[in-house]
């Protein structure tokens, strides 16, 4: 038997291939080769060059090479990728080898056709819950069970990297698993939006009303692509009522509550609030340490000295993925190099990164310090007070806002109760002029960016 599942290695690679991409499967699967088969234990065996890419693969890749490798052979149990000189000379042998000509078996039917379009490294098994996250979590988790849930619609909102695809991905898998039967749909809104202006413009509405409203699951991602979208949020509202009404279950993700998407209008937002609002916060010193600590688990052969790991939590607070990011490009570097992790390393190679991760100032501090630096209440900085005290304060944040925030001047103008961008643009020239010659004004400007920094 262990000879007939070798020749199934290259249909499962071919599949990894496709689904991976090619720059990834070359990089990390294609040395890969085929060892053993236990038909008693049900466990795959493959072998690749080093143990390090071994502990790589396994982490990163080794439920996709389960679900692959079940697809072809549903006895499969686990598969285990294994690396050092024993490795290398199998694989030198096999080398020489040509790999037989076979028609290969049909592939077995997975349990439901969903799951193969999702992540199962993102699972809740694989969430780190701490306080920080565990209204999200646990939310999420009753979304994906049998019961209906008690809050619907759930609106999971956080700044980027944080978890919410995670969450997302997460729940669809579950809930395939409890509905083998069910019909899920997970897409980014940006797509909801694409799919509906094409299907507009092709006369298919139709049959894209049809797709979305059969869903029993609908996940949307990233819900502030719609914004200023009025056809498109017309279609989404109508699309959440016939969920609604029809007791199916609706996810969605933003980057903000639903009261700060500006531009959004209130019926949708009376609908998204409706259900249950769940913020993830910044991750906590203990969440990014047990973050850590659980993706080296996986790699036994890999050796991080504490202060390493002490060092990535100081330094990489801002989000999950610039976090996990880090500690990647560490190991590839000592990896690929033949270097030692120590401190000395970490500081050296992610120097960079580092400075790149420092937390973003956002619109809402900026007016928070400028009203603290002039003493004015924050509700200041969205009214229609036009007298001195108040408007050059309002001009010191627009122009603060410019500086050190990505944001436009529509989205600004926005911020600073719902003004028009030339309002702003005004704001920062008026400011940029009297900077020149007010030395007084400078000196608070330099004030309220030292607080900012601080």
């Amino acid at each position: 038997m262990s000879g007939d599942a070798a020749t199934l290695w290259p249909r499962v690679a071919e599949g990894l291939r496709r689904d991976l991409g090619v720059r990834t499967f070359d990089h990390w699967l294609k040395p890969v080769r085929f060892a053993d088969y236990c038909t008693l234990s049900g466990v795959v065996t493959l072998e690749t060059a080093s143990r390090f890419s071994a502990n790589w693969i396994n982490e990163r890749f080794g439920d996709r090479l389960e679900l692959a490798w079940r697809q072809q052979l549903p006895a499969v149990r686990s598969v285990m990728v294994r690396g050092g000189a024993a490795a290398n000379e199998r694989a030198a042998a096999l080398s020489s080898q040509p790999l037989p000509s076979f028609e290969p078996p049909p592939p077995a039917p997975a349990a439901n056709p969903a799951l193969l379009n999702f992540d199962p490294r993102l699972s809740f098994g694989r969430f780190v819950v701490a306080r920080s996250n565990i209204l999200a979590a646990n939310a999420a988790r009753r979304m994906a069970m049998v019961e209906a849930p008690q809050f619907n619609p759930l609106y999971l909102c956080s700044g980027t990297g944080q978890g919410k695809t995670h969450l997302l991905q997460a729940i669809a898998q579950d809930y395939a698993a409890a509905h083998p039967t069910a019909n899920i749909i997970l897409m980014s809104a940006e797509k909801f939006m694409l799919e509906f202006v094409g299907a507009m413009r092709g006369g298919d509405m139709m049959a894209f009303k049809a797709r979305l409203r059969a869903a029993d699951l609908l996940l949307l991602d990233d819900l502030q692509f719609v914004i200023g979208k009025n056809s498109t949020q017309e279609e989404l509202l109508h699309t959440i009522d016939d969920l609604m009404t029809a007791g199916k279950r609706l996810v969605v993700t933003a980057d903000r509550p639903p009261a700060m998407l500006d531009g959004v209008e209130a019926r949708l937002l009376s609908r998204l609030s409706g259900g249950l609002v769940a913020d993830i916060e910044a991750p906590e010193d203990d969440l990014r340490e047990r973050i850590i600590r659980q993706r080296l688990a996986a790699m036994p052969m890999v050796e991080v000295p504490d202060n390493v790991v002490a060092y990535l939590v100081k330094h990489f607070t801002r989000n999950i993925r610039e976090l996990e990011g880090a500690l990647n490009k560490l190991l590839a570097y000592a990896a690929l190099t033949g270097t030692t992790v120590d401190l000395a390393l970490a500081e050296d190679r992610l120097a960079e990164n580092v400075r790149t991760a420092r937390p973003r100032i956002t619109i809402d501090e900026i007016q928070r310090a400028v009203c603290a630096h002039y003493r004015l209440d924050k509700s200041e900085m969205a009214s229609k007070r036009r007298v001195r005290a108040i408007a050059r304060p309002r001009q010191v944040a627009m122009y603060l806002a410019k500086e050190l925030t990505p944001r436009s001047y529509p989205e600004i103008g926005r911020r600073f109760g719902g003004r028009d961008h030339s309002t702003v643009i005004h704001a920062v020239r008026t400011v940029e002029a009297l900077r020149v010659n007010d030395s007084e004004l400078d000196a608070e400007i330099a004030a309220i960016r030292r607080s900012l920094n601080s």
